[in-house]
């Protein structure tokens, strides 16, 4: 079931981006769980999971960007796109593109963006595949120093 995420929710997404990103440090201060309800009580920020009986097993994070060009429509920003590793390869991905790409042209987005920093062609493909094109656009990406 595509839902948007619950509370209760926090450990098993938690569980999923140790999958996205591995070498990121363990939080104890709790500002991982002060900012994952941050995000669920912002109107413009959509944490989505895949729900497979009461086990989130896929993850996106859908950020609606106010805009004052294109007729003052929204724009769309996708990050953090997971599917549990022993699931990959099931539709799951799919189906929870779908939902979160649904769910910003219900929001008047005129455009989802999303960038990737996986080298691995399959990955390539499966965007792809769900809609986006790697021609449209530069990405440019900046750190703090």
């Amino acid at each position: 079931m595509f839902r948007t995420a619950r509370p209760d929710d926090f450990a098993q997404i938690v569980h999923l981006y140790r999958q996205l990103n591995p070498d990121d440090p363990v939080l104890d201060d709790g500002s991982d769980a002060a900012a994952y309800q941050q995000i669920l009580d912002s109107p413009a920020l959509h944490l989505f999971v895949l729900d497979v009986d009461g086990v989130v097993v896929a993850t996106t994070y859908l950020n609606v960007i106010p805009n004052l060009t294109r007729s003052a429509s929204p724009y769309a920003v996708i990050e953090n796109v997971v599917v549990d590793e022993s699931r990959r390869g099931t539709g799951l991905g799919r189906q929870i593109m779908a939902g979160t790409l649904q769910a910003a042209w219900d929001a008047g987005c005129y455009k989802a963006m999303l960038m990737t920093g996986s080298r691995t062609p399959g990955t390539h493909t499966f965007y792809r595949a769900c809609g986006f094109s790697p021609d449209a656009k530069t990405a440019y990406l900046a750190r703090p120093s």
